[in-house]
């Protein structure tokens, strides 16, 4: 299976990238959620597989200093081939001159960006709205 990655958003492409966030449970990115945090978004990676999109990251920059990713996140029915590292790979290549790269694991999926070098903070905090949210990811 030959995966390509893109480094650009195409708005035309919004049903696919929704197909990807919904066939993991991620509802909530309705098309217009997703057109919004990826025009928001300084970095992107899109998977693209015999011409379909089937996994998607993206990340904050100042450019400089400090970087956050989120949305590391591949289709169900293409998981487990290599996609999402191909994708972590190329974020953190776009990103390789921030002096501090930081994001927020799924719950479980902690081991696969620690292969990547990212590593617990002492001192990270977060407020979530969604208190559902806050009792998973909150201590």
């Amino acid at each position: 299976m030959k995966v390509s990655i893109m480094n650009q958003f195409e708005g035309d492409k919004l049903d696919e990238i929704e197909a990807v966030y919904h066939s993991v449970g991620w509802v909530k990115h309705t098309n217009d959620v997703i057109s919004k945090v990826f025009q928001r978004s300084d970095v992107i990676s899109i998977a693209v597989c015999d011409g379909r999109i089937v996994g998607v990251g993206r990340a904050l920059t100042d450019g400089v200093f400090n970087a956050a990713i989120y949305d590391i996140v591949v289709h169900r029915d293409h998981q487990r081939k290599g996609i999402a590292s191909q994708i972590m790979k190329n974020l953190l290549e776009q990103l390789k001159d921030i002096s501090c790269i930081q994001l927020i694991a799924t719950t479980g999926n902690e081991a696969f960006y620690r292969k990547f070098g990212m590593e617990n903070v002492k001192t990270g905090m977060a407020r979530y709205l969604n208190p559902d949210l806050a009792n998973e990811y909150l201590k």
